[in-house]
């Protein structure tokens, strides 16, 4: 089973609009699956049609359109005589992490949601009564296939939250939030739910095995070779036979030289590690020197831009010294979203930085890699950004101080009054991330380029195919600074 952000995410995803990988998901023979919020990444229709190609069924009680279910909530599946009950969970957080405006209508009024709400008893509910009916229908077990997390940003939605508030369920298999976690924890009658996660990228596989005693336990599945066990083992089944099929129309263009760097290119803490080993993600909390990297890569391919954002979240993967192949581009930035150059006030550029880092110092994808300004920030400082029920941006207080300070752009300081030429991809411009303030503005030039097109044009042109030693710092170069107490 699958718990969501399957179709996106590597080259061989972007290429086929997720299609290849709903076809290797059928000949893996994939049982049940779940949306995550990078399903939604090419479009409402697109993820809809893509179901229809699944030889197995989605699934989830919450993701629904004007009230009514999209996918059944569960299903029930027989194993040796013992029935179990799936019940899918799709996190709110998915309007705001892919693009708001695939969740609307023409007139830009919502028709898709998840239930949510600012208590989270929408999502609960919803839950609870895809729980309560597996039961009534017979099943012994329930599982929860969730995407969800465990991301403080994402509250009242977390598992914890849902767990706490919830009864019935067995084991809840996670997604979202990329963590290992192995936990057991009570539900709101005391009972205890095995709760695991995998990580990402198929760095583990998730078990979880229901014992004849009716004792539960979960663990991960790890292969940590730099190959894979197919390739290694000389293994070949349906699945791999997809696998190759796909791969071997993108190989020789994608994995040809085109450049080279001298540092490596960073979105996770040099050296450190988490106590599952996995290393430790910063790009979304701080300056690196790819976010540096994407970012100019972004300001370069507008003549006269003045300003270019680039979200963290959207930026997947270091870049190590030495070689560098298109392959290596395409996962940095496996998204495929587009450049558009807009018109915005200083004021508005103000509140885009402070949206960027109300967060710090947790993770959020909306944080913001800049090129042609810098600023201080204070995240000491209370946030005075004020969020709706989807965690959108609905303004700022201006009767609180503001995090962010000493804003130039250029030489010179930003003036809240003057126009400026901004550079972002088109996710941010449909508000992803919560970023409201662009709603007003002027597109002044739509491109057809993609970010990834855009950092392969700027190693390739200006660089002249060589990353020297202005990204040599893994922190960057001091774009953004700790302000001064």
């Amino acid at each position: 089973m699958d718990d969501g952000d399957a179709i996106q995410g590597e080259p061989i995803g972007l290429m086929t609009r997720g299609e290849a990988i709903i076809y290797i998901m059928n000949a893996a023979g994939y049982d049940i699956a779940i949306p995550g919020n990078h399903e939604f990444d090419y479009g409402m229709e697109t993820f809809l049609e893509l179901t229809d190609k699944a030889d197995f069924p989605y699934i989830s009680c919450n993701f629904n359109k004007e009230g009514e279910l999209v996918f059944p909530p569960y299903v029930i599946r027989e194993f040796d005589g013992v029935k179990i009950g799936f019940v899918g969970v799709t996190t709110p957080m998915t309007i705001r992490d892919s693009v708001p405006k695939y969740f609307m209508d023409e007139n830009g009024n919502y028709i898709y949601g998840f239930f949510q709400d600012k208590t989270g008893e929408g999502v609960y509910q919803a839950v609870q009564k895809a729980v309560d009916s597996a039961r009534a229908e017979g099943a012994d077990y329930v599982v929860v296939m969730a995407h969800m997390g465990n991301e403080e940003e994402v509250s009242p939605w977390m598992y914890a939250d849902v767990i706490s508030h919830t009864s019935g369920i067995d084991a809840w298999l996670d997604g979202h939030s990329h963590d290992a976690e192995q936990v057991v924890m009570k539900n709101k009658d005391g009972q205890n739910v095995y709760r695991s996660a995998c990580g990402t990228k198929n760095a583990n596989i998730g078990v979880l095995t229901i014992f004849a005693d009716g004792s539960l336990s979960t663990e991960l599945y790890s292969w940590s070779a730099g190959i894979s066990a197919p390739k290694l083992l000389g293994l070949s089944n349906p699945a791999t036979e997809k696998v190759a099929e796909a791969a071997d129309t993108l190989d020789q263009s994608m994995n040809a030289v085109i450049a080279r760097t001298a540092s490596d290119l960073i979105i996770n803490e040099p050296g450190a590690k988490m106590r599952d080993g996995k290393p430790v993600r910063i790009i979304q909390t701080t300056e690196t020197n790819l976010g540096d990297l994407c970012a100019d890569a972004y300001l370069n391919h507008f003549e006269g831009a003045d300003i270019a954002i680039v979200n963290g979240d959207g930026i997947r993967a270091d870049i190590g010294r030495g070689d560098i192949t298109m392959n290596d581009i395409m996962k940095t930035l496996p998204y495929g979203t587009k450049l558009d150059l807009v018109e915005v006030t200083g004021q508005q550029v103000l509140d885009i930085l402070e949206w960027s880092v109300h967060a710090m110092p947790l993770e959020f994808g909306g944080f913001e890699h800049v090129a042609g300004l810098t600023y201080e920030v204070d995240p000491d400082t209370e946030t005075p950004c004020v969020e709706d029920d989807e965690k959108m941006l609905v303004s700022i207080d201006e009767s609180k101080p503001r995090r962010v300070s000493n804003v130039r752009v250029g030489d010179e300081a930003i003036d809240p009054d003057a126009v400026y030429k901004l550079v972002t991809n088109d996710f941010i411009l449909k508000d992803g991330d919560g970023f409201t303030m662009f709603r007003q503005s002027t597109v002044l030039q739509e491109a057809e380029t993609t970010d990834s097109e855009a950092l392969y044009e700027y190693i390739t042109g200006p660089l002249q195919g060589c990353i020297g030693e202005e990204y040599a710092s893994p922190y960057g170069q001091g774009r953004m600074a700790q302000a001064a107490k």
